[in-house]
């Protein structure tokens, strides 16, 4: 491995978001027995069998890491996803074992480990792994990391700050599990929408399209006109925003910005 620093729908390509961490393990082994070749099945096969016969840590590297790594070229893209967290699953890779994956493995290994980590661990011990691939800058782990994992256990603040980062990056909300029930009645999620939609039009920048979207869910916010919030011209005035109280009047927004993507 490399050292860089860096029914539900069945998955069809590596950019399947969260799709993998959200379908049943069951039904990944079930998908690639179908829809592998000949030969990448059974070497898909002799991996898994490798993988339980030999879980654990074995010297510097174990058998089933190795076939990790070799999953691109074997299965194509593809398919590598989903068999490495099948290979994971085989290994009973404990929360030590996925660190260790995670943080020497390429981005491939990494987005792996994350996908795998609602199906391998029950307790909030891998969130390192998910505030790690928060704060890249690839959008394809910035989707892998927003899955149900990190719906159970980033704290509010977290989840928040997650949610804003998917909007500056581009990775689509649907991709953040549990969007809707978390975002519901979150006035601090709403505020921190609603400052960074008017310092992004401030700035002459677009606002993402997603951000309408997410402030909806929160019940809490209501935009006077939310066609401003699309428009790159600098010249063009900040758009009207603003809170709606549950008595019906309204709030102003808070004078300090807070919430930017970090």
């Amino acid at each position: 491995m490399t050292h860089p620093h860096a029914a539900p729908a069945t998955p069809e390509a590596e950019h399947a978001g969260t799709t993998l961490a959200r379908t049943p393990l069951d039904a990944l082994h079930s998908h690639l027995d179908t829809h592998l070749e000949a030969t990448a099945r059974a070497w898909f096969r002799r991996a898994l069998d490798e993988a339980a016969a030999h879980p654990g840590t074995h010297g510097p590297i174990s058998v089933w890491e190795l076939r990790l790594a070799e999953a691109g070229r074997r299965c194509g893209s593809r398919y590598a996803d989903a068999a490495r967290v099948l290979i994971l699953r085989a290994a009973r890779a404990d929360p030590a074992s996925l660190a260790r994956v995670y943080f020497q493995g390429t981005a491939e290994e990494r987005r792996a480990v994350l996908h795998a980590l609602p199906h391998l661990v029950s307790g909030p011990d891998a969130l390192p792994l998910v505030e790690d691939a928060l704060r890249t800058h690839d959008t394809r782990l910035l989707a892998a990391a927003v899955g149900p994992y990190a719906a159970r256990h980033l704290d509010a603040h977290a989840w928040r700050h997650a949610v804003l980062k998917c909007l500056f990056a581009g990775v689509p909300v649907d991709e953040v599990a549990g969007l809707e029930q978390r975002a519901r009645a979150d006035a601090e999620l709403a505020r921190m929408l609603v400052d960074y939609a008017t310092e992004r039009t401030a700035a002459g920048r677009p606002v993402p399209r997603d951000l309408q979207r997410v402030l909806t869910l929160t019940d809490l916010t209501a935009l006077t006109d939310p066609t401003a919030l699309t428009t790159a011209d600098p010249d063009a005035p900040t758009p009207h925003l603003h809170r709606t109280d549950p008595t019906g009047g309204q709030s102003p927004r808070p004078a300090h910005p807070h919430g930017k993507e970090s």
